[in-house]
Order: C-alpha cells, then structure tokens, then sequence
C-alpha cells in the first residue's frame, strides 16, 4: 500500500490502515520523540499521544508536502507539549565559560550514533528542545520561538549555548569537533 492509498485508507477510519502506518512508522517516530525525552517511557507515552492525534486529524492532511513530515510535526508538537508539563524548558542557563573546539579540529569517527544520543539527553530541556528543532529537524528560529513561545533571540542564544555545552561534553571524552 502506498502512501496515497494508506491516506485514503486512514481517512476512511480503516483499522487495518492505522496498523500498517503504525508498523511502518512507529521506529522513526519512536527515534523523534526519544531525541526529545530522556526518559524512554515518556518518549513511548508520546509517540501513541502522538499516532492517536495522527488518526484523529488524519483528514486535515491536506496532501501538501509528505505523510510522514506531517507525522513527524505531529510528534515534536506532542514532545514539545509533554516537555512543557514535565521540565522548564527556558530556565537552562549556562553559567560555566563556553569552552569552543578548535575549528581545526577533526570528528573522533568511532563515536556511534547512541553515543551521541546520550550527550544529547545530558543537555538541559531547552537547549535539547532548541538544538533539535534547529540542528535536526530543520525549523527556523522564527518557527522555533512560535512553537515554544519564546522570542527569536532566546531560540538563538539556546541554540548557542547547546552547541557549546555538547562541545565542552564532548571534549571531556576526547572527541574535538565544531558544532
């Protein structure tokens, strides 16, 4: 089934269409949402908050752009929300100097990607939220600061302060490299 019969499918209220969009989407999702929430049972919580939404407003999907980006939106949206509830995501302050890696310096290639995961789960709920947003999932400030209600400025200087902590983290186990 392709997306476009699986569209029309959901919008149909077919059981068997919401199985085989969670079977085939639920990995990815699952990947979106953890980048988000450090712990692995709030990122699960989400992820059906989110398939749930998914089934509900499947019928304002307006064939603009992919399925799965329009999930994708879906999931941040619902990481974005339980963040809100369970973290103050403006209070993260970084008061240590901002330690910078060389612009020479080289990625340590053994570093996988879990393990990067994990330095980005040490961040602060601000920073993470604001360097996911950003660095991953390709939202301008302006796009950031409305979704999290916050001010262009505030997004920036969150994304900077998030570079350089996970410099100084990743310095700390001999990995130099430029955010």
């Amino acid at each position: 089934m392709n997306e476009s019969e699986l569209v029309l499918a959901l919008q149909k209220g077919d059981a068997k269409a919401q199985r085989i969009l969670y079977d085939r989407y639920a990995g990815p999702m699952m990947g979106v949402c953890v980048r988000y929430l450090k712990n692995e049972m709030d990122a699960e919580e989400v992820l059906i908050n989110g398939f749930m939404k998914v089934y509900q407003h499947v019928n304002k999907f307006e064939q603009k752009g992919s399925f799965e980006g329009w999930m994708r939106r879906i999931m941040v949206n619902e990481a974005l929300q339980h963040l809100r509830k369970q973290e103050p995501l403006h209070l993260a302050i970084e008061k240590e100097h901002n330690y910078l890696a060389s612009e020479d310096a080289s990625a340590d290639s053994d570093m996988s990607a879990g393990e990067m995961m994990e330095l980005l789960l040490e961040l602060p709920a601000g920073y993470r939220a604001v360097f996911n947003l950003y660095a991953i999932e390709g939202y301008s400030h302006k796009e950031i600061a409305d979704m999290l209600q916050i001010t262009e400025g505030t997004s920036k200087s969150q994304l900077s302060k998030a570079r350089a902590m996970l410099q100084r983290l990743l310095a700390r186990q001999g990995v130099l490299i430029a955010l």
